[in-house]
């Protein structure tokens, strides 16, 4: 294992340079296509021979097969961009114009690669086959790890593990919880309908923005007083539009869209069922209409208990037992769920502060960027993953 691990740090620079080239020219969800090339070619390079292009659309798969016997384990990594503006004042700042890497995902994908590339050089010595599975657009629902799953991805195998890099994280610290750890993500859109006009004469009208402020403020009573205290969940709303900018007019209609995030499905159907309840209701003591466009993303991220053991016993191996913390459950969403619903496995956190920034910026900010050394983090965790689970192989 030390020798693996040696290797890997041995191509710290190499995975610097693609995670680099990547956050240089991102792109967004259903709309990659150098990137999947750039992936397919690195493993053609290796002289890896099954890789699958186009995997549910945009995936790329690529399956090793070691010379011991073992199980099959899946390793995931995303490769999609966000629609932000990169604001970091860096070498390797976006050179597309409104699209930037500000989750993390270029860190992911290189150090999958190159973890791939550990593994081959030292094939005779890797147990099982480890299918590693590069997807597409995680970053908008309904996720891209629907589609390859559809599409076979999942095939054969037994146990399927992911990473993420945290960049409001310590570097050098991991974690893993066993059971719900990421929340469902779902959207609803609300169409109130009124009746625009002067607004010097509201009697000659129906004013939308009566119902939908009246709503707004309702929304909030489904997680006060609608949820169990002890079950989590969030409803904001994001987006009031009436598309009305003059001060002397009523609009004709209002237009809201927000998120619902939940840990457990009774809570998300309840929260579903109230946005409707309420919206209606609301509506009718107004005189006026409303429509909810309600849709059902992302699955809650369930590990497997099992699985979670094995994963926390591994970091704890990796990074040393001071380093493992206790995590919490949150409400971000990841399409990782969809693949703990058809196989055990354990999605797990490593920290990627930058250690001589005066700023921690969170995810999906302008100014996002991680240590990359949690690179060899999460490459360590997962060459260590493969191995142990397959030391009970039977």
């Amino acid at each position: 294992m030390e020798a693996l691990f040696k290797a890997l740090e041995d191509e710290f620079d190499n995975m610097v340079d693609f995670r680099r080239d990547m956050h240089m020219y991102p792109e967004l969800s259903h709309h990659e296509e150098k990137t999947p090339e750039k992936i397919a070619q690195f493993y053609k390079d290796l002289g890896l021979e099954d890789v699958r292009t186009k995997v549910g659309g945009r995936g790329v798969v690529a399956t090793l097969e070691g010379g011991k016997p073992g199980k099959t384990v899946a390793l995931r990594a995303d490769f999609d961009a966000l629609p932000i503006q990169d604001a970091k004042d860096v070498e390797y700042k976006s050179k597309v114009d409104g699209v930037m890497h500000a989750c993390g995902h270029d860190v992911h994908t290189s150090t999958l690669l190159h973890v791939a590339k550990v593994l081959f050089q030292n094939k005779e010595e890797v147990p099982g086959k480890v299918v590693f599975l590069h997807q597409f657009a995680e970053e908008v629902i309904p996720g891209g790890a629907k589609f390859m799953i559809e599409d076979g991805c999942l095939d054969g195998v037994d146990a399927v593990f992911g990473a993420h890099v945290i960049s409001t994280m310590p570097f050098g610290k991991v974690g893993a919880l066993p059971g719900a750890f990421m929340a469902s993500g779902d959207t609803f859109e609300i169409t109130v309908q009124g009746k625009g006009g002067h607004a010097g004469m509201p009697q000659h009208n129906k004013d939308p923005l009566t119902v939908a402020t009246t709503l707004f403020q309702s929304l909030q009573t489904i997680v006060s007083r609608d949820t169990d205290p002890l079950n989590s969940g969030v409803v904001s709303v994001t987006t009031f539009n009436t598309g009305q900018p003059n001060f002397n007019v009523i609009p004709d209609k209002v237009e809201m869209k927000g998120t619902v995030r939940t840990l457990d499905d009774e809570t998300r159907d309840k929260a579903e069922e109230r946005i409707k309840q309420l919206t209606k209701g609301i509506a009718d003591a107004y005189g006026m209409s409303a429509e909810v466009n309600y849709t059902r993303g992302y699955p809650v991220v369930v590990n497997d208990d099992d699985e979670t053991v094995r994963i926390l016993e591994v970091q704890r191996q990796v990074m040393g037992e001071e380093n493992v913390i206790d995590i919490k459950p949150q409400t971000s969403m990841e399409d990782f769920g969809y693949y703990l619903e058809e196989r055990p496995g354990c999605f797990f956190i490593v920290g990627g502060t930058m250690e001589d920034k005066d700023d921690v910026y969170p995810h999906h900010h302008p100014n996002f960027d991680v240590d990359e050394r949690a690179m060899i983090n999460i490459g360590k965790i997962f060459i260590a993953t493969v191995f142990d689970y397959n030391s009970d192989a039977k």
